[in-house]
């Protein structure tokens, strides 16, 4: 794969497909982690003279445009960070966009709107695909790929662009998949996991392949409760996928079998109600055994007996992946789960990888410091799937 040192980008137009899919609350960017992520390859092609086209996608709207999916605040909070001013095209390969890219100078940056307002950038329909990355294509002289995040998305900027012109990974892809592969082929041991989040079946495949690689995975998050169900414990009204629960035991069963611990939390934080995330108003919850949940209340944290359980399972560590929050961490009574396995992290003396998506988000949103980790990713979903043993399209596309 080739990195952005291989390209002669001086006085040439340079397309940088990003992952600028920050969360906003109205038009206030709430974590900017994924913008200050891909600043500094914008920054060195811009310093070597390129005309820089960044483009990314934001939410999830219909392949047209809508206000509340704007890339313009991203514009804003970009040329702040870079130092300098960022045109802004406000269409994807109309007449704003072939002005903004036409007014460049070298060492000057534009960024279109939202790619996703096209229903060409999604379309399962190679054709219709193909023809919106020509309409890309026409606006750049080279391609860089450092949009991790989306990496795993057969779409238009990702996958069909490359193919049209010379091309190269930024900076942050080629990070990411070096960390990827210390997780992987380069693996230092004891090699501990920790997965949560709401759901067993977003983790199955990668449960599933690293049950082959991994000494130990602690499971918290919503996730905990189906497979304490699948045990015969009774978990309330706590999130549960009743269809997994056979997986779940299977998954045992194979831990067992290879060796690896796998754990689960000895205690929880329940409340009969869900926890107010705007005003964050006190909550009410009582602290019981796993398999004591009330049949009327639900699992919202990880309790103190699991978190020190947790932090003793990671405190020899060579080796730590992280994805996933320990319970609701956007509400301070229950954000605790989450502190102590990020504490637990950074007190590790290991090579430790927090996993995108919320568990980066929580880190930041919690105060610690992201220099700490041994690496944040920048895309969660990317990295799952990179260790379920899947191909990621837009990293085969580099590679092409």
């Amino acid at each position: 794969m080739k990195t952005i040192e291989d390209l002669d980008v001086t006085g040439k137009r340079v397309f940088v497909r990003a992952d600028l899919n920050v969360p906003l609350d109205g038009a206030t960017i709430t974590d900017d982690g994924r913008i200050r992520a891909v600043a500094p390859t914008i920054a060195k092609l811009l310093e070597r003279g390129a005309k820089v086209v960044v483009a990314s996608h934001l939410g999830r709207p219909k392949g047209e445009p809508e206000a509340k999916f704007s890339l313009a605040p991203v514009a804003e909070r970009l040329g702040e960070i870079l130092g300098k001013d960022v045109a802004f095209a406000t269409d994807t390969v109309g007449e704003s966009a072939a002005a903004a890219v036409a007014g460049l100078a070298d060492g000057q940056v534009a960024l279109l709107e939202n790619l996703r307002f096209n229903a060409g950038e999604t379309s399962k329909d190679d054709a219709e695909r193909k023809a919106f990355a020509e309409q890309l294509a026409a606006l750049a002289d080279l391609y860089v790929g450092d949009g991790f995040g989306a990496v795993h998305r057969k779409h238009a900027s990702v996958f069909d662009l490359p193919a049209l012109l010379p091309h190269a990974a930024g900076d942050l892809i080629a990070t990411e998949v070096g960390v990827l592969k210390k997780l992987t082929d380069e693996v230092a041991r004891p090699y501990v996991v920790v997965l949560g989040g709401a759901k067993v079946s977003d983790k199955l495949g990668v449960i599933d392949n690293l049950l082959k690689k991994a000494d130990r995975i602690l499971i918290g998050g919503g996730m905990a409760y189906t497979f304490l169900a699948a045990q015969g414990h009774e978990v309330g009204i706590s999130l549960l996928q009743e269809d997994q629960k056979g997986r779940c035991l299977e998954y045992l069963a194979e831990a067992e079998k290879r060796g690896v611990e796998f754990v689960l939390p000895v205690d929880v934080l329940v409340s009969a109600e869900f926890p107010d995330l705007k005003g964050k108003t006190p909550a009410t919850f009582d602290l019981v055994s796993s398999d004591a949940i009330p049949a009327d209340k639900e699992g919202l944290d990880i309790g103190p007996k699991t978190r020190e359980l947790y932090a003793e399972k990671l405190a020899d560590a060579g080796t730590v992946f992280w994805n996933g929050p320990m319970g609701v961490f956007e509400h301070p009574d229950y954000a605790n789960g989450t502190k102590a396995v990020a504490q637990a992290l950074l007190d590790s003396p290991g090579f430790t990888v927090v996993g995108g998506g919320d568990s980066a988000a929580a880190v930041r949103i919690l105060g610690f410091d992201e220099n700490a980790f041994g690496h944040i990713s920048t895309g969660g979903g990317a990295s799952l799937e990179y260790l379920e043993g899947k191909q990621l399209p837009g990293l085969t596309a580099l590679e092409g």
